[in-house]
């Protein structure tokens, strides 16, 4: 019997590690799609060096780095697409502008699939309708 919960753990532990690894693979790929749409430059990680330098960097978080005087913001996603994503002030804005309004979006989304998805309004309990 102790086999048999130790096997239905192992697999219930596998499962929500495989559910939460395509969660961050969307939220990578949903960043990475504003990040090009902002104008940042996609650079592949295809050498054995490139990789080990993008697995150094922050994984999947915007973050500023300086170089040659210049600031610039990186993204390294060493896992999903295997790149960097490098762009300036004036695209790291376009970012934030772009991403805010994709979450508004997915917002308004999901209130408008909750309303057609939930229970339906009763309305007989309001009285008579219309009021006005």
């Amino acid at each position: 019997m102790i086999g048999i919960r130790s096997v239905v753990v192992l697999t219930s532990v596998v499962i929500a590690l495989g559910g939460c690894a395509t969660i961050r693979r969307h939220e990578a790929q949903d960043t990475e799609q504003v990040l090009s749409a902002a104008g940042f430059h996609m650079k592949l990680g295809d050498t054995p060096e490139k990789l080990a330098s993008l697995r150094a960097l922050p994984t999947r978080r915007l973050v500023p780095n300086e170089r040659d005087g210049r600031l610039y913001y990186v993204y390294a996603d060493p896992e999903v697409c295997r790149c960097l994503y490098v762009g300036t002030e004036p695209q790291y804005q376009e970012y934030q502008r772009l991403a805010l309004q994709k979450r508004l979006a997915d917002e308004e989304l999901m209130a408008a699939q909750d309303f057609l998805s939930g229970a339906t309004m009763n309305w007989g309990v309001w009285g008579p309708w219309p009021w006005f």
